[in-house]
């Protein structure tokens, strides 16, 4: 087996930028070439590391202040006029405080704002379930005309955000706030609802979509030293899913497992469990991420450990997964 975009080698895996830094990055020099991008903020330019393009771009940031609901509404209005915007605020609260506005300005009136949800996830950590947002992808996943990405690495996330300037409808783009690994090499291809194989395996598949699937490419890499053939597959996109490497993995594995920095209600592994059902692949599945119970609180990596979200608790998972199901399948 393969991995297609990367080192083969856990030691080779390296710790790159966080993700928003390369976001602020990317967008700056694509609004340097083009006036029509403009950047809306509710009181986010700090932690969506934006001080920079506020600095150098003032005429193309426009800031709202604390109110979530205006930001998407002058969004809205401004990407109805020909703006190329993206709305940037905490995704714990432009998903809920604003979901109204994303709903009827933005996705049904076909406004093709990137809304870009920061301090996704449990990045907040210690700051409680208030500041977490484990349900932007179950609850924007059930509104129309509205597509849904969350990068895993640097690379994936520059090459999101240069699609996503001329993406001809709503785009949701999710970012935590930590450091990434780089999981690809540069010239891999990206693609909005295509899914990047990062390496095959007959035994278990890995389905993760954010930062998440460096966790998961770490706990292969557990699983084959133990002689268990282990693929990984980056699912960037959740919205449109990429069927076909859902299918693919569930014909071509013993086991799958899907993980995720989000409620196990509605999001990545609630689209590949159903995907499997509907279309007569019967494979075992184990969706990991947050259960339905009150959050923990402490730092993000704590968090994610609690919940099993590590190299060592995901290797378990597969390894008892694989045991549970032995002698199952034909």
């Amino acid at each position: 087996m393969q991995r297609r975009n990367g080192s083969d080698a856990m030691q080779q895996l390296k710790l790159g930028k966080p993700n928003l830094d390369v976001f602020a990055e990317t967008l700056l020099s694509l609004a340097e070439q083009d006036p029509n991008i403009l950047v809306v903020t509710g009181d986010s330019r700090g932690s969506a590391k934006l001080l920079s393009f506020a600095e150098k771009l003032p005429e193309q940031l426009v800031e709202v202040g604390i109110a979530e609901q205006n930001l998407i509404g002058v969004s809205a209005g401004l990407a109805s006029s020909g703006k190329k915007v993206f709305a940037v605020s905490p995704a714990s609260f432009s998903t809920a405080r604003a979901l109204e506005q994303i709903k009827n300005d933005v996705a049904y009136s076909d406004n093709p704002v990137k809304l870009v949800g920061i301090s996704a996830g449990v990045s907040y950590g210690a700051l409680g379930s208030t500041h977490h947002s484990t349900h932007d992808f179950a609850v924007l996943q059930a509104i129309h005309n509205i597509d849904i990405v969350a990068p895993a690495d640097n690379h994936e996330t520059r090459r999101a955000i240069q699609a996503a300037v001329n993406y001809p409808k709503p785009l949701y783009l999710r970012f935590g706030k930590r450091a990434v690994y780089d999981l690809h090499d540069p010239a891999a291809e990206f693609e909005v609802g295509r899914a990047i194989p990062l390496a095959s395996g007959c035994d278990i598949t890995f389905i993760g979509t954010g930062e998440t699937v460096a966790i998961a490419w770490l706990a292969r890499e557990l699983l084959e030293a133990r002689g268990i053939s282990c693929g990984v597959i980056s699912m960037h996109t959740l919205k449109p899913l990429d069927k076909e490497a859902v299918l693919e993995a569930g014909r071509h594995s013993k086991a799958l497992v899907t993980v995720e920095e989000h409620s196990i209600h509605g999001g990545l592994g609630s689209l590949c469990a159903t995907l499997l059902m509907q279309a007569g692949v019967f494979v075992p599945i184990r969706i990991v991420g947050i259960p339905d119970e009150e959050t923990v609180t402490g730092s993000q990596p704590e968090i994610l450990s609690h919940y099993g979200i590590s190299p060592q608790g995901l290797a378990d998972t597969g390894v008892e997964l694989l045991q549970a199901t032995k002698g199952s399948r034909p």
